[in-house]
């Protein structure tokens, strides 16, 4: 499959991912619809495609227009390839030989993190990639988040003067941002945690987290998890990109190292009738610092969040991270 060629009629799951929002009955009711694992196949960021949809409500081939248009074409073949994989996922078929041959290289390649990192991660569910991207690949990122935000870094004022959904700035298509995306470095630091290449990027968003003021306040998140407690939690990673040196006190990402064994060992039990998303574990969260260009990485099973900046400057971030494909969680939410 090329680029030139594709039509995005054709492509598996998407009028379904239409109809789910604009009102109508998928084609094939008995299939989930496989909203992240097509959306991050077409690089496409979930919010935006949730708020078009459902804003606009619009006809099938306007949506199929709107979804070419945004996902925007890569002239290198990549985006034929990938929506190939998704395809063979979907289908249920054989991985294509190319992208076999793709993930073999990956896993041949230099192992991203040493033998004390990994130990790290097995322990605390927590790791630094450090120089994911280099410095100057931050800081092109940064640069294309001030002009969003419409600020400067000189003008303080200008920092609090663009109103976003809390300290997430909603924006997914950018050269730049595609940088760490496509990095073969941070490709084999996820195979790496996996044991395996057979991995899809994220299509997310960026992160403006301003000094907190008498007048204003930090929004939040605080500690939380974004999946269901209930059953097996999937062993699954999310990763935070800094796009410029971040110290502890600086609204970094607070986790609490750990945690998976403590889930693993039964402390929802521990609790009776009452909501673990109420438990308060503050205390025990840790502020991880790190450069510009470091990426860090969690487990989804850690309670993990933002945390308030009380330093000079602002926290600056894109969130990457590669996970398997897997069919939406059918897990009832706890």
């Amino acid at each position: 499959m090329t680029d030139d060629r594709l039509d995005f009629r054709t492509i598996r799951g998407l009028e379904d991912v239409w109809r789910s929002v604009t009102g109508g009955a998928a084609r094939d009711a008995a299939r989930p619809v496989p909203w992240r694992a097509l959306l991050d196949t077409l690089g496409l960021g979930l919010e935006q495609t949730m708020s078009y949809l459902g804003r606009e409500r619009p006809a099938w081939d306007a949506s199929v227009a709107w979804t070419e248009a945004t996902a925007g074409g890569a002239s290198d073949g990549t985006r034929g390839a990938a929506i190939a994989r998704y395809h063979a996922w979907y289908d249920g078929a054989p991985v294509p030989d190319a992208e076999l041959r793709r993930q073999a290289a990956i896993m041949a390649a230099e192992p991203v993190f040493s033998e004390i990192e990994m130990a790290t991660w097995a322990r605390d569910g927590v790791v630094v990639m450090h120089q994911a991207i280099t410095r100057d690949e931050a800081a092109a990122i940064a640069a294309h988040l001030w002009r969003l935000k419409a600020a400067t870094p000189t003008d303080p004022a200008s920092w609090y003067g663009r109103g976003e959904n809390g300290i997430m700035v909603q924006a997914f298509q950018h050269p730049t941002m595609e940088v760490p995306r496509r990095s073969a470095r941070v490709y084999r630091g996820f195979a790496q945690l996996y044991g395996h290449a057979d991995l899809l990027v994220s299509t997310d968003r960026l992160s403006f987290n301003p000094p907190v003021t008498d007048r204003y306040a930090f929004p939040g998140p605080n500690l939380h998890w974004d999946t269901s407690l209930a059953g097996d939690i999937p062993f699954e990673t999310q990763a935070i990109l800094y796009l410029t040196d971040t110290e502890a006190t600086q609204g970094a990402l607070r986790v609490v190292p750990g945690f998976h064994h403590r889930l693993a060992q039964g402390w929802l039990e521990t609790l009776g009738t009452r909501d673990p998303r109420t438990i308060d574990l503050t205390c025990e969260a840790v502020p991880i610092a790190a450069a510009a260009g470091d990426l860090v990485i969690w487990r989804q099973d850690l309670p993990h969040g933002a945390s308030a900046n009380t330093a000079d400057r602002p926290r600056m971030a894109q969130y990457v991270t590669m996970s398997p494909m897997r069919w939406p969680d059918t897990r009832r939410w706890l």
